[in-house]
C-alpha cells in the first residue's frame, strides 16, 4: 500500500505543533496527528531544569567522596567529564526534541543544550558555595573541579526533568 506522509509545523496559541498527515495513494487523508513540539526553550523549561538539576546535585554535592575526587582528578579529566556531560545532554535533547527538525532549529537545539548545562552548573555552584565546599577565594580551580563533578549527574537529571510536561 502506497501511503504518503506529510509533516508540517504550525504555531497554535504560541506553541509549536507538528501536524502529520497520512494519505493513501489517491491523496485521501487517512489520519491526521498533531504532536506538540518543544523546540523553544521557555521559562517553564528553565524552571524544570533547575528543579531537575537539584534532584541529583543535592545528594552528590553533600558527599565527601566528591570533594576529595575534585582534589585528586587532573584538570584534563575534569574537562573531559564536562565534554562528556555536554555530549550526553546534546544526544538526549536531540533524540527527545529535534530528531526530525534539527536543520530548521539548530540554534534552538544549541541554546537548549548549552543552557541546560549552564543552569545545572550554576545550581551546583550555588549549592557548593552554600555548604562551603566551593573555595572561591582560596582555590578557584578546586571550586571549578568540584562543580564540574557534581554538574555531571545534575545536568543529566535537569535534561530529563525538562522532558516532563
Amino acid at each position: 500500500m502506497g501511503l504518503k506522509t506529510e509533516r508540517k509545523i504550525v504555531k497554535v496559541a504560541g506553541s509549536f505543533k507538528e501536524v502529520v498527515t497520512v494519505k493513501d495513494e489517491a491523496g485521501k487523508v487517512l489520519h491526521k496527528i498533531i504532536n506538540p513540539l518543544m523546540i523553544t526553550f521557555r521559562l517553564k523549561d528553565v524552571l524544570q531544569v533547575i528543579v531537575g538539576a537539584s534532584i541529583l546535585a543535592i545528594p552528590v554535592a553533600f558527599t565527601e567522596e566528591t570533594w576529595k575526587l575534585g582534589e585528586s582528578l587532573p584538570l584534563l579529566n575534569i574537562i573531559l567529564l564536562m565534554a562528556l556531560s555536554l555530549t550526553f545532554i546534546s544526544l538526549f535533547i536531540y533524540y527527545n526534541y529535534y530528531r526530525e527538525h534539527l536543520k530548521e532549529h539548530w540554534e534552538e537545539f544549541t541554546k537548549r543544550a548549552l543552557s541546560t548545562y549552564m543552569i545545572a552548573f550554576l545550581v551546583v555552584a550555588l549549592i557548593l558555595t552554600i555548604i562551603q565546599m566551593a573555595p572561591w577565594s582560596t582555590d578557584l580551580l578546586l571550586a571549578f573541579k568540584r562543580i564540574v563533578l557534581v554538574a555531571f549527574p545534575a545536568s543529566m537529571s535537569g535534561a530529563v526533568a525538562d522532558t516532563i510536561k
